[in-house]
């Protein structure tokens, strides 16, 4: 019997990463042993009070029912301090949090709350592969703005209220910004807010690498005048605290917008598990030293990284925040496919082509620092191997081609 899939799929394939993933287990399983500096999964422990707490709660004999829908008040609590004590935000922790299993359900859940056919979304070229396949899952349309080096990979808003934005209803925005690295500063999320005011746009900010090399404060676009009227924001414990397979992320805002989320989400979930929770509220309460140490760690892997890619021909722009480098495609490639798929088969190394994420990533790779200091050595060697066997191949066949005398 042939069972036809929902239109709703038609456009939408499956995650790059998920094919990605399955190449590069087939290849180890035939012995390639490749290193794999794609994904941003943290590999470092969370802090041991979170472990802690874990275990501790999982050990009663009544953690393990359905939880509520909308958290424990306690997750809910340490939510909004930590909105308090890092952003300067004040959120009623009974209405303005809604705990998420990770923010990538939440983009979801956001997008089916508030998009249907006929509406438009605007979303970040390059951005998120999910920010595409939640609007087109919904039925909406997509529009893409244009991210570039130009422009310091923020928008051009001028330009964009000069477009017929009357169907938009929703624009998923990502600062620091991934793949780019790019952070937003006050003065541009300011703009931003009074975009989105002027035009009556919904402003879903995607806020999860604040904290993960970043030199300066981290921004929650709620500080911003007047955003809580525009605005909603997702935040992930997933690379700040290294919680990534725990699946812990939240949704912040407005109390009308967050109950209208809980309307859809109460019917896609049954809760989270609650040791999972309380870990999470001490993971919430690690203070400074914590993110330190975090990024001293980052800070080391990242030179190795920058090394590697410059290897390669590429060239990082400074100043980046986040897990991630990323690149320009030196001359020699077409584009960051090619350089992606060469590197994978001459070094066995693996890095993401900048393509993955939009048209205006084509000419850039993305590498990742979540790999030990040894594996990343490991990599550089690798990668540097290759390159001399290049160029001695080319000189033997510049030998070879010469005239005898």
């Amino acid at each position: 019997m042939q069972v036809s899939t929902a239109s709703r799929l038609a456009q939408t394939g499956e995650y790059y990463f998920s094919r990605k993933l399955r190449e590069l287990a087939a290849l180890n399983a035939a012995g390639a042993n490749i290193i794999n500096l794609g994904i941003g999964s943290p590999d470092l422990p969370p802090h041991p009070s979170v472990t802690a707490a874990l275990t501790a709660t999982a050990a009663l004999p009544n953690a393990h029912g359905y939880q509520g829908y909308q958290g424990t008040p306690a997750l809910r609590g340490a939510m909004a301090d930590f909105y308090q004590r890092h952003y300067g935000v004040a959120l009623d922790p009974a209405t303005e949090v809604l705990p998420l299993l990770g923010s990538k359900e939440g983009l979801m859940h956001v997008a089916m709350t508030f998009l249907e056919a006929g509406d438009a979304v605007l979303i970040p070229n390059p951005g998120y592969p999910t920010y595409r396949a939640v609007a087109e899952i919904c039925g909406a349309e997509v529009r893409e703005y244009d991210l570039n080096a130009a422009t310091g990979w923020l928008p051009d808003l001028n330009a964009l209220a000069q477009t017929d934005l009357s169907r938009v209803k929703l624009m998923l925005v990502n600062y620091p910004h991934m793949p780019t690295g790019t952070a937003a500063d006050v003065p541009f999320l300011t703009r931003l807010v009074e975009f989105a005011r002027q035009h009556e746009i919904l402003l879903v900010h995607d806020n999860p690498y604040g904290f993960v090399l970043n030199e300066t404060p981290p921004v929650s676009l709620l500080a911003v005048p007047g955003a809580r009227e525009v605005a909603l924001e997702l935040n992930s414990l997933s690379k700040s605290h290294n919680l990534a397979g725990w699946r812990v992320g939240m949704l912040v805002g407005r109390a009308d917008l967050l109950a209208a989320v809980l309307r859809f989400k109460s019917n896609m979930d049954s809760g989270m598990f609650l040791p999972v929770q309380q870990a999470a509220v001490a993971a919430l309460a690690l203070g400074p030293d914590w993110f330190e140490e975090l990024n001293t760690t980052y800070r080391a892997r990242r030179e190795l990284v920058i090394e590697l890619l410059r290897a390669l021909g590429c060239e990082p722009a400074p100043g980046q925040v986040g897990l991630f480098i990323w690149a320009a495609v030196p001359a020699a490639f077409v584009d960051g496919y090619a350089l992606s798929d060469a590197v994978l088969a001459g070094a066995r190394v693996f890095i993401t082509p900048g393509g993955i994420f939009g048209s205006n990533g084509e000419g850039y790779v993305r590498a990742s620092l979540c790999q030990p200091e040894s594996v990343l050595r490991e990599a550089l060697n690798r990668v540097n191997t290759w390159k001399s066997n290049i160029q001695e191949r080319h000189a033997e066949q510049s030998e070879a081609s010469r005239p005898q005398k």
